[in-house]
Parts: C-alpha cells; structure tokens; sequence
C-alpha cells in the first residue's frame, strides 16, 4: 500500500499528463494545435507546484522504436520528442518504466516531489505500475494538466472520477488536436463530476513566458 504525504491535512496532487516534446513543441510529431499558450500556462502551473511544494505524479508515452518500423510516429524510445518539456521537470524526482508490473516502493511520495511514469499506452489505467498509484493515492484534489485533452487526459480524469476522486482540469493548461473533440471530452468529464478552473485559479496572475523557444524566434532558457 502506498504511503500517505498528509493524512490529516488538506493536500492537492498535480497529474502531469504527458507534457512530452513531440506534443507540446512546434516542431514535435503530433504537435497539439494550441501549443503557445499551453506551454506558457504549464509553465506557470509547474511553478506554482514548486513554490508550494506540491507533489506531482507524471505520466509519459513511450513506444517501441523498432528501428523506425513502428506503427506509431511520435514518442519513440530514445527519441527527443519522447521526452518531457524541460520545464515539467522537477529537480527532485523518479521514473519508473513501462514493463506491466505494478511494484512501486511505498514511500515513494514521501521520497521524491515527483514521480513520472512511463506507459505504452493512451490511457494510463491500462499500465499496472500507474493504475496501483492513481487508485491507492489520497487527495483533497487532484488537478490536471496536460496534452492531449480528448484523450490522454480524458481517460486520466475519467479513471479518477471512476475511483471516487475529486478532481479539478486546468482548461487553459490543456493541448488538444481537435477544437470540437477537446470540447466534447471537457463536457463529459464535467458531467462527471470534474472541476473546470483556468491557470489563474491556481497559480494567480503571471507574467511569466513560456518555458521553450516561441515560433517567434525568442530564446528562452529551459530547465534542466
């Protein structure tokens, strides 16, 4: 069983769902449509996280690369875009792999700030290692974040609605690959029972900028 952070204190818990280089970059093979101002809003969220010392529980696509042969293009193993956008990257953390075991240590959240997890898969409930960590956790809240919304995070909200959690979506903080499927997935997770908030719900008013280079050609420093 995994170990409790505060069981007798109010605690909110980030889901960082796949904030991966081939989704949240221009130049990445299944870039999200509004990957400008996603990028500027995680980055705010992540820095709210910090500042409060809140824990965050990441989730990450990765598939076989197959010497390129494989069915699926974007967040290949080994490659760039399968990794995390620098600034999702807390400096005190842990990966666990995708290999259909579910062992985790229990203190794990005790032990790290941040724990990412890798899954072969859309939906994180079908990888044993994050559907024991996602059902076992407690939380006051648990606030999302993350590409894409109408599938990735709609599966990740819908399990956690399922499992009897609360859970609260930052719209703003969301990439999508189509507006009108983004939409109808937002509506079914509300209708479910999940919280709609914006970026400045959490984290307040920011100035700021977004945490990788702009299509306009400013550098910005990214995290390591």
């Amino acid at each position: 069983m995994i170990l409790q952070l505060h069981p007798k204190k109010r605690w909110n818990l980030l889901i960082d769902v796949d904030t991966q280089k081939d989704f949240l970059l221009p130049t990445g093979r299944a870039c999200v449509r509004n990957q400008a101002e996603v990028l500027t809003n995680i980055r705010r969220v992540m820095a709210w996280a910090r500042r409060g010392k809140v824990p965050v529980i990441s989730t990450a696509e990765v598939y076989p690369n197959n010497n390129g042969c494989s069915e699926i293009s974007y967040c290949l193993e080994g490659t760039d875009g399968q990794k995390k956008v620098p600034c999702t990257l807390l400096n005190d953390r842990v990966s666990f792999p995708a290999d259909n075991t579910n062992a985790l240590p229990a203190d794990v959240l005790l032990a790290y700030r941040q724990v990412i997890l890798h899954k072969r898969c859309i939906d994180p409930f079908d990888e044993p290692r994050i559907e024991r960590l996602l059902s076992e956790v407690e939380a006051d809240e648990f606030i999302l974040i993350g590409a894409g919304t109408e599938y990735a995070v709609r599966a990740t909200a819908l399990g956690l609605l399922h499992r009897g959690k609360k859970v609260s979506i930052i719209v703003d903080a969301l990439g999508s690959h189509n507006k009108r499927e983004a939409k109808l997935a937002l509506r079914k997770m509300q209708a479910k029972g999940a919280r709609l908030i914006m970026t400045k719900d959490v984290a307040g008013i920011s100035r700021l900028r977004p945490c990788l280079p702009s299509t306009a050609g400013i550098m910005v420093r990214e995290e390591n």
